[in-house]
């Protein structure tokens, strides 16, 4: 019995992982687009970028952890499509892999920039390991960094940039950085924190074309006509699930590779796990597409369970989080744009020590932790309790979230 997963980054390797960890004696054959065996991505915007993290920490096991348990780890390898009636992948170069459960778990590519000059050598997009390389390479040698979006990615790399010593200039369409995760008062929070780092932070801006000399990127033009000059252009404007391979197969697809509480797929033997899976959260009461770490670390075992016919279902709520500069945060749960009708802060937003709320009818929808630390698990609860909370307790520091 083979069970195959396509896709190996953290939600694949775990899942392999978790194969085993369960009992299972079959094959497992772990199939890598990449030359790289797999590893966790968000050191690739944040220590391993700014040098303070080697190869050896970004990786999810070490190289012998293969062989050991029996994974065959295969990189390089690209799968070019799914044949359902033969329980088959094809691969690139026309080998035909059997499986008897399949997992999907292809991630993400970084959203491509579409304007004139975007091809030139100097513009640069993080999604990889060699992202990351080149990104690190290119900011070292640097004098001026122009960061084209101001969400998470963006953010990340501008104050890696700085503590690089370059000249930063961040480039953002909408009002505040961070608008549609957070909205326009906690996404301020950040603006105000890269200003206070020297980052030029230029909010409500169009980019009209990336310009250069000599096939190399030396700038960014405004649609007002004013030129922000760079050496280096960081294109961060989200990402794009890869779901070509499960469409072309005709699986169902929503924003995403659709499962269900066991992350199964319209097929019942093809399960989808990470960046690409469109779950049902029940505590949320919603299905909803997560592209960040927690959302591989815990779905690709909970996939890999389901492939073994345990009945236990997902259950973990969307989390993420960050580190700029001396900030760090944790957020909880998911509120999107209009998804909540108050914010309610506890703390102070001056000193960036608080924990923000979102609520919606007096229920708690997200809590986000900003070097406020050890809250998560009692957000998780307020979360999953799906009460009315009275928002004056929720707002007093003296009042332990644990009580509520």
């Amino acid at each position: 019995m083979t069970h195959v997963i396509v896709g190996a980054g953290q939600a694949g390797d775990r899942a392999a992982e978790a194969l085993r960890a369960a009992g299972f004696a079959g094959e497992v054959v772990l199939l890598g687009g990449e030359e790289h065996r797999p590893y966790e991505r968000p050191p690739l915007s944040k220590e391993y970028l700014q040098g303070a993290a080697d190869l050896d920490a970004v990786h999810v096991h070490p190289a012998e952890w293969y062989g050991e348990q029996d994974v065959a780890l295969r990189t390089g390898s690209v799968v070019a499509a799914i044949d359902r009636d033969a329980a088959e992948v094809v691969l690139a170069d026309g080998e035909h892999i059997a499986y008897e459960r399949l997992l999907l778990a292809t991630g993400s590519s970084a959203r491509r920039l579409p304007v004139p000059g975007a091809e030139l050598d100097g513009v640069l997009y993080l999604r990889t390991l060699d992202d990351s390389d080149r990104l690190r390479t290119a900011i070292l040698s640097a004098s001026r960094v122009a960061v084209i979006g101001a969400g998470w990615i963006g953010l990340e790399v501008a104050a890696a940039a700085r503590l690089a010593g370059a000249e930063v200039t961040v480039l953002e369409a909408a009002e505040q950085p961070l608008l549609a995760a957070l909205g326009p008062e906690i996404g301020a929070v950040f603006g105000e924190l890269h200003r206070e780092h020297g980052v030029d932070l230029r909010l409500g801006v169009q980019v009209a074309e990336i310009v250069g000399e000599g096939g190399v990127a030396r700038g960014v033009r405004l649609a007002d006509g004013g030129l922000v000059d760079a050496d280096v252009v960081l294109v961060g404007i989200g990402a794009a699930p890869n779901v070509g391979l499960a469409e072309a197969a005709g699986l169902e697809i929503e924003d995403g590779v659709v499962v269900d509480e066991r992350l199964r797929t319209s097929d019942p033997r093809i399960h989808a796990a990470g960046d690409i899976a469109a779950i049902w959260y029940p505590a949320l009461g919603r299905r909803l597409r997560v592209e960040h770490w927690a959302t591989a670390q815990y779905s690709g075992p909970a996939a890999a369970r389901a492939m073994l016919d345990d009945p236990a279902t997902y259950d973990q709520l969307p989390y993420f989080f960050t580190d700029q500069y001396d900030l760090g945060m944790e957020y909880t749960g998911h509120a999107g744009p209009g998804d909540a009708d108050q914010l309610v802060v506890r703390g102070d937003l001056a000193s960036r020590e608080f924990v923000a709320f979102w609520l919606r009818s007096g229920r708690l929808l997200a809590g986000m932790n900003v070097n406020v630390w050890d809250v998560t698990e009692d957000i998780d609860r307020l979360i999953r309790a799906g009460v009315p909370l009275d928002a004056d307790r929720l707002a007093d520091p003296g009042v332990p979230l644990a009580d509520l």
